[in-house]
């Protein structure tokens, strides 16, 4: 998984990005223009929020090849269970083709394993591709970082996201450590940091299969001139 994706990079770095149109404060022109150069780009992904899918959805058309993600519960996940799932409901509804799921820390905290993965293996349910944000601050050096990935992959989930943007870069290193753990069982998005195309290459070379980053143009643009 790794070794395509590397090669997908070196040879166009679009094909392995996640371009995130997050940023809260953005108007509706903004979206426009963030959705248009995704499309012109190629990137693999858009990710932007509930608020604004219906926005991204008629800008990227229904035959662009960049898929359209929304958050779910994002950036804590501090909401029930069914709120979650209808979250989930609303964003395919709107033309959602993937979703990044904030799941249950505090189940997680309280080792309580069951209630973490049954969340997870819900909103799996709804055929979808669900991927589970890892919280980087937190997880990537707790004792249940190995459990968390087990029970998420056997719970339906078809990737991982290692940060959510917040805090600290994402090192090659904790890239790398999250690739062992996950031994190719399913598909690894790094977030958190990544703005350059060394940065980019760095972590797909640790094992990641994508980036995502708000600075997708620029990382495009940086291999573009080095060609």
């Amino acid at each position: 998984m790794s070794n395509n994706s590397l090669q997908e990079a070196h040879a166009n770095i679009s094909n392995v990005i996640y371009q995130a149109a997050l940023n809260p404060h953005f108007d509706k022109e903004m979206i426009i223009q963030v959705c248009d150069a995704s499309k012109q780009n190629g990137f693999a992904g858009l990710c932007t929020s509930l608020s604004h899918l219906p926005i991204a959805r008629e800008r990227l058309g229904n035959k662009s090849s960049t898929k359209l993600i929304s958050v779910i519960a994002f950036p804590f996940g501090f909401i029930p269970t069914s709120n979650k799932l209808k979250e989930a409901e609303y964003a395919i509804e709107k033309g959602a083709e993937e979703l990044d799921l904030v799941p249950n820390y505090f189940a997680l905290k309280e080792g309580n394993i069951e209630l973490f993965a049954e969340e997870i293996n819900q909103i799996s349910e709804l055929d979808i591709p669900v991927r589970v944000i890892i919280d980087s601050n937190t997880l990537l050096n707790s004792s249940k970082l190995s459990i968390a990935i087990d029970a998420l992959i056997d719970a339906g989930s078809n990737g991982i996201q290692i940060g959510n943007g917040f805090g600290s870069t994402v090192t090659k290193n904790q890239t790398n450590h999250v690739s062992k753990i996950v031994n190719n069982r399913c598909s690894i998005k790094t977030v958190g940091g990544i703005k350059t195309l060394n940065q980019a290459i760095e972590i797909i070379e640790a094992g990641s299969t994508y980036i995502g980053t708000s600075f997708g143009f620029e990382i495009t643009q940086e291999q573009k001139k080095k060609e």
